[in-house]
């Protein structure tokens, strides 16, 4: 369950660096946050990570098929 404990808080510093009005500050705490999540999703087990991918590929390939006007 620490890997949950770690994708929350790689999440929340991401949503923290799109608060900052500091634009050096908000880089740096993106590219905090964004490698705290890999790492929080690269603990997490096989069905969780699967689970996740098949959402993302759902979104992503509904979102190019209103593009393409399909």
């Amino acid at each position: 369950m620490s890997y949950l404990l770690i994708l929350a808080i790689g999440l929340g510093t991401i949503w923290i660096a799109r608060t900052v009005k500091e634009e050096v500050y908000g880089i740096s705490a993106a590219i905090t946050g964004t490698l705290i999540t890999v790492w929080g999703f690269a603990l997490s087990p096989a069905s969780f990570q699967v689970g996740i991918e098949i959402i993302g590929l759902i979104s992503i390939f509904s979102f190019c098929m209103r593009c393409w006007g399909c």
